[in-house]
């Protein structure tokens, strides 16, 4: 892709990584460049610093934007700690999570917001999101939850569970996870971004499980393999994104090393934004060991009123090293690094169509196990026995709920009560819509065995009137509420017909019948001489129309109608 005269997005670009892209960038002649940060500061100070650097460039640009992306817009300025302290915003926190992503809630993310002003062509994602999501530490939480719950013999109060509880779901790596990437995809193809590159992380550094670097005594730390188990399901919801169809073109470079570096200083030393103090304690005042040793203990050291100063050299999100850190981290067979230079190169040179092996998307789609031409000659020798046991058992198999979704069964059985009532796929083509739904409603009434089969797996069947629900004592649409019960309402019904029910409304048959006509019309279009691979759905597949096969028009719906077909082998 041209860069030139582009809107390119970089995520995270005032950090280390995101810088050094930015700097590349302006080789290519984009039309701007967002550059975004967690903090305001961060965000204007790589601004400021491209702007002395590039000085013949206009003001507008380089753009500085700010905030946090994986909450909503609303929240994007706060610190975590101060959202989660706030019962009422934590409980909107955990809403926008674990709720049904409509439109109402799309529209309030921070993510949605940025992409929706400034409509980038390209967007670069730098921001570590693996350490961000990680490093919420879902186990000490859930040790405060359980502290909680143990606390003595007298109960504890309703409310300290109920906001230990409620910490423990902002805290969920797998859900916060989910809930980015469906954001992102939603609103990058809204907004019609052309190309998505993402700078990931291995977790370790591209060292093993015995990786000596940890922050605790377990080894590795399970907060460190959280991060590598939150990058690599990351890797795997970018892998689909790259295999859908109305998706920008997806591709993640996953430097394996330490990425370094920034500048060599000296200074004062800062940890998470802050200046490390200076205490100390005599030996003389030493602490006394006994039989148990408080971890913290306030007041007991004596404040130097002064900060750890020396030399340093500054990796960027990774912090401060010393030389003696940096020698470790860089000794042959230790974790080493690469440059952020390096990594730039390799996301510009992607963008721009270049091959430079390191797109791990890319290396998923070479490296797993596609669909088989042995598979697919099988097929039909399996698909013949079913046929066979069917007719020597004098049943149809139709759908059990268990592939999913129940869209699927409920348009398997809404075809089979069209094969039972009207033979084939130009008989119901024919069809007036309101007698197809009476017809329907019949068969449904009296055959007994066909109903039973039907709301027994889950699927209930809502009758032309559209008020009569006939159902097993479970459902599987709408799915399970805490409450159990749901408002019912004309949209709501619509909702979950759509979803789950089958459904006899002659509105419903109205669009059967269209669907159908439109089989018939795509596959009389195709000329009887063209007898090469060029289409798959013609007559001869569809059997002159002369009967109708319930799994095939379904995967018709999904592959055509729904836009679900795969785009790779």
């Amino acid at each position: 892709m041209d860069i030139k005269h582009r809107t390119v997005l970089v995520l995270g670009g005032g950090g280390l990584v995101g810088s050094a892209i930015c700097r590349k960038l302006v080789e290519e002649g984009p039309k701007r460049i967002i550059v975004t940060a967690l903090v305001r500061s961060e965000a204007e100070e790589g601004v400021k610093a491209l702007r002395k650097e590039f000085p013949n460039k206009p003001a507008s640009y380089f753009v500085p934007w700010w905030g946090n992306i994986f909450v909503r817009h609303d929240l994007k300025d706060m610190r975590r700690e101060d959202i989660l302290d706030d019962p009422k915003l934590r409980a909107t926190l955990v809403g926008d999570m674990l709720d049904e992503l409509n439109e109402k809630k799309l529209e309030q993310t921070t993510l949605y917001r940025l992409l929706r002003t400034y409509k980038p062509d390209i967007i670069i994602d730098g921001i570590n999101s693996a350490t961000a999501i990680a490093y919420q530490d879902i186990f000490q939480t859930a040790r405060g939850l359980l502290q909680t719950l143990n606390s003595g013999a007298v109960a504890p109060k309703a409310s300290a569970v109920k906001e230990s509880a409620e910490r423990l779901l902002c805290t969920l790596y797998v859900p916060q996870l989910i809930r980015h990437v469906q954001i992102l995809y939603r609103s990058m193809h809204l907004f019609k971004t052309t190309i998505y590159v993402k700078i990931g992380t291995s977790g370790t550094g591209g060292m093993g499980l015995n990786i000596p670097y940890t922050h605790s005594e377990e080894r590795p730390s399970s907060v460190l393999l959280s991060k590598s188990s939150v990058a690599g399901a990351h890797t795997l919801l970018l892998f689909l994104m790259g295999r859908t169809p109305d998706a920008p073109i997806t591709k993640e470079i996953k430097p394996t090393a330490a990425i370094a570096w920034k500048r060599v200083a000296y200074g004062e030393i800062r940890k998470r934004g802050k200046p490390i103090e200076l205490f100390d304690c005599p030996p003389a005042k030493g602490l006394k060991l006994g039989t148990t040793m408080p971890l913290n203990m306030k007041n007991f050291a004596t404040p130097m009123h002064d900060t750890l100063k020396s030399v340093f050299i500054d990796t960027g999100e990774n912090g401060l090293f010393s030389r003696g850190e940096f020698e470790a981290i860089s000794t042959p067979g230790q974790m080493e690094f690469v440059t952020p230079e390096e990594i730039a190169d390799d996301v510009v040179y992607e963008i721009k169509g270049g091959n430079t092996g390191r797109d791990i998307i890319n290396a998923l789609d070479n490296a797993t196990l596609s669909p088989t031409y042995r598979a697919g000659y099988l097929f039909q020798s399996a698909n013949n026995q079913i046929i066979e046991l069917e007719k020597k058992h004098k049943v149809d198999s139709v759908a059990f709920e268990m592939l999913g979704p129940p869209r699927l069964s409920k348009l398997l059985y809404e075809a089979y009560l069209l094969k039972l009532t009207c033979r084939s796929i130009s008989g119901a083509a024919r069809q007036n819509p309101a007698a197809l739904s009476k017809g329907l409603a019949r068969l449904i009434t009296k055959n007994k065995k066909l109903r039973v089969q039907i709301i027994s797996i889950g699927i209930p069947i809502l009758m032309p009137d559209g008020k009569t629900l006939v159902r097993g004592n479970s459902i599987k649409i709408p799915p399970p509420q805490a409450d159990n019960s749901v408002p019912v309402t004309s949209k709501n019904i619509n909702h979950w017909a759509h979803d789950g029910w089958v459904d006899l409304r002659p509105a419903n048959m109205k669009v059967w019948v269209a669907r159908l006509k439109n089989i018939m019309k795509t596959a009389n279009a195709i000329p009887d001489d063209c007898t090469g691979s060029r289409y798959l759905n013609d007559r001869k597949f569809w059997n002159d129309f002369k009967e109708i096969d319930p799994g095939k028009i379904a995967g018709w719906i999904f592959s055509y109608e729904e836009k679900g077909m795969r785009m790779k082998a």
